[in-house]
């Protein structure tokens, strides 16, 4: 995504931006980018860094983002093919699969919510660590959401085409 956006602003913009954000955070480290991009943008205006350099990175980054559309892309289709291959399946757990583990993801939501309410309701002084460890899970939960929602999504087209 970063190339992307990189491609489409070119490297001066975005090396202001990223300058100017890092400039607000107080961190030595941050402080540190800020001024040495800064410092790298100063030299491009003022044509310290010629401008066919700076064409010549746009143009690596451009062929970076290109790459990245390409891995996407890669990954989409094989992600359609294994679902492709899952609807074609006679297995009937394969093709129970999707529905199976939507019923893993609502118990495995309920447990955890049940769990939450039981130890605010019976020990609201271990709450807040509870919710805190519970927000950890959050990545973890949007890798299984999302899945599930590309199964949701999917088993719709598969009605939608069966009319």
């Amino acid at each position: 995504m970063i190339p992307a956006l990189l491609a489409q602003i070119g490297l001066p913009v975005l090396i202001r931006a990223v300058s100017e954000g890092l400039g607000r955070i107080e961190s030595p480290v941050a402080q540190s980018a800020a001024s040495a991009l800064k410092d790298a943008g100063t030299a491009m205006r003022a044509g310290a860094i010629p401008p066919e350099a700076v064409a010549e990175a746009n143009r690596h980054v451009e062929r970076l983002a290109e790459l990245d559309g390409e891995v996407e892309n890669r990954t989409l289709a094989e992600v359609n093919r294994s679902l492709r291959t899952e609807a074609a399946s006679d297995d009937a757990y394969v093709r129970r699969m999707r529905p199976t583990f939507g019923y893993v993801m609502a118990l495995s939501w309920c447990a955890q919510m049940g769990a939450l309410a039981w130890v605010t309701i019976t020990d609201p002084a271990k709450a807040g660590a509870v919710i805190e460890a519970m927000a950890s899970l959050g990545t973890i939960w949007t890798v299984g959401l999302s899945v599930l929602g590309i199964y949701v999504y999917k088993r719709s087209e598969e009605k939608k085409a069966r009319g």
